[in-house]
């Protein structure tokens, strides 16, 4: 499948119009039609509009899978918005100088290990 092809199953699954596509994107009617009737594909730059609007990740427009199946090899890439919780603690994190970054990681790694831990004594209990 093509990825224009994948974006116009998107838009019928979503049951969303090409015109409100269009105005959600900013992508011009003109270009839309185009992808479908000329079978050409969105240039890359719209790429994430496109996948933000249909909400999928770029992986799954441009592979056309959820990258999860057994014959897809999975993405070590993660897309995380900027305005989410995980997006912020990224942005933050990212702002920290190196030995505060560290002092993070080692909080977080003795987080886990009391949970692992508290979650072995459940087993026990």
């Amino acid at each position: 499948m093509t990825i224009s092809e994948k974006i116009f199953q998107l838009l019928e699954e979503k049951g969303m119009s090409q015109k409100e596509f269009s105005e959600r994107t900013g992508i011009a009617q003109s270009s839309i039609s185009d992808w479908k009737r000329k079978k050409t594909n969105p240039v890359a730059e719209k790429i994430l509009i496109i996948c933000e609007q249909l909400d999928v990740t770029p992986y799954e427009l441009l592979s056309g899978t959820d990258g999860e199946g057994k014959r897809s090899n999975p993405s070590d890439t993660l897309i995380i918005r900027k305005d989410s919780d995980l997006g912020r603690l990224v942005v933050d994190y990212l702002a920290m100088d190196q030995t505060m970054q560290g002092r993070l990681q080692g909080y977080m790694q003795a987080l886990k290990e009391i949970n692992e831990g508290s979650a072995g004594v459940k087993d026990h209990i």
